[in-house]
């Protein structure tokens, strides 16, 4: 069994418990936040629509840089958008990330994969690593994060490796 197909169990089981999270993101308070200093709740579901994305780019790039003067255009991506099209973002390169996943060899898990923040490299290390860390568990600890959100906002949360205090 290849390392591609080894993965590809738990990707479809946290995409998809992230997905039930970002289908419970009210509309009517996208611009909410618990602290002056959090992002604001559609920032957050915004952002957590990004992993699909970030999960095709480990799988099929040698890496991506962001550039300083589209900082203030990607922070501010989310305004004016809905659940609807939080989902419909996250759906839209879910399959082709899935796809790509499964295609990678096992000798390019060993690849060097580098993402770059103005310049400036924030991730330098092998493929590997990157799709642990950039794409699996950076999205993981954003969903725990949105968990909070709902949760303070009386949202009942959906189980995610077994049932929640909601489902009990």
């Amino acid at each position: 069994m290849s390392i591609a197909e080894k993965l590809l169990p738990e990707f479809d089981r946290e995409f998809a418990s992230t997905r039930k999270f970002l289908a419970l993101v009210p509309d009517d308070k996208l611009g909410w936040k618990p602290h002056d200093k959090s992002m604001a709740l559609g920032r957050l579901a915004w952002h957590i629509s990004d992993f699909p994305g970030y999960a095709l780019s480990v799988a099929s790039t040698p890496g991506f840089s962001v550039r300083l003067e589209d900082l203030p255009k990607r922070r501010s991506a989310w305004v004016g958008k809905t659940r609807g099209a939080i989902l419909e973002r996250f759906d839209a390169d879910l399959k082709a990330a899935r796809e790509a996943l499964a295609t990678v060899p096992d000798t390019a898990w060993d690849e060097h994969w580098k993402m770059e923040f103005g310049g400036q490299a924030v991730f330098d290390d092998a493929r590997r690593t990157a799709y642990r860390m950039v794409a699996m568990n950076h999205m993981i600890h954003h969903r725990a994060q949105l968990g909070l959100y709902l949760r303070l906002n009386d949202i009942p949360i959906p189980g995610t490796y077994g049932p929640s205090a909601d489902e009990r």
